[in-house]
């Protein structure tokens, strides 16, 4: 079968910013090896998968490496598809994940998608981890994933991952948020996944879950703005919404085509 394909910068107005997702439009479901395989072909951070039954969008998360049970910048560029090149008369796209459903509605120039509330908790750090960071966090806390808290933004930016050591650590399927307050937003962060073919995540959607929460409680505010500041970059709005943590960002595709399976 030949299938849509499209490759989108989301959270970001322009292409080569932001973090890059592929999305494949499916008749029905392959082989999970042949989605594996898809995405290792695709060499991104994140696949996103869907196949449409009587209206409804079920989607599915890829990396080169594994399945995911949530991403947030491949359900916004999964929303975007959707909405821009398909469904352009409709405000809003519905998923059905494994996270539950989830929710992509166009908000102006934007989109806002609508991810489950996942607050950290205080915990102890790993040794593998803890030795294989170049500056050691003041706090350390995990959902899903670890979330370690520095001082300042400088602290974030200049951060270093000995990779040979951080990779002897097995999160399946989480990963490590490096996290302090923004010098001019209230702040900022870094995702590293161990053991993952692309080991610095551009723009995270999925951490910013636990993120969010964190400084929202922290901070006391409920709506909060967000940089990731890896080598591409990416901006976030957040609102934190009782259990729900709502995500504002812009995308933009970069390709098209198809895909011939």
């Amino acid at each position: 079968m030949n299938c849509p394909f499209f490759q989108v910068d989301a959270f970001a107005n322009q292409v080569f910013s932001g973090n890059s997702a592929c999305v494949v439009i499916l008749q029905k479901w392959p082989k999970d090896s042949t989605l594996l395989n898809i995405a290792r072909e695709n060499a991104v951070a994140e696949t996103a998968f869907i196949v449409t039954k009587e209206g409804r969008h079920q989607l599915r998360w890829f990396t080169p490496d594994l399945e995911i049970d949530l991403c947030g910048h491949a359900t916004l560029a999964a929303g975007h598809v959707i909405l821009h090149h398909f469904e352009s008369n409709r405000n809003h796209a519905i998923f059905e994940t494994a996270s539950g459903v989830l929710e992509v509605h166009r908000h102006g120039n934007m989109y806002r998608i609508d991810l489950p509330n996942r607050p950290p908790v205080a915990t102890q750090l790993p040794d593998l981890i803890a030795h294989s960071l170049s500056k050691q966090p003041l706090e350390v806390l995990k959902a899903r994933d670890y979330v370690l808290v520095y001082a300042q933004e400088s602290d974030i930016i200049g951060l270093k991952i000995n990779r040979e050591q951080f990779d002897k650590t097995n999160l399946d399927p989480g990963g490590v948020a490096a996290t302090a307050p923004g010098a001019t937003c209230d702040f900022v962060s870094r995702f590293f996944t161990p053991q993952a073919t692309i080991l610095e995540d551009p723009v995270t959607g999925s951490a910013h879950c636990s993120l969010a929460p964190f400084w929202g409680k922290r901070l006391g505010k409920r709506k909060l703005n967000a940089r990731q500041i890896s080598m591409r970059g990416g901006e976030l709005q957040c609102e934190v919404l009782g259990d729900r943590v709502l995500l504002f960002g812009h995308a933009v595709t970069y390709a098209e085509g198809e895909i011939h399976l």
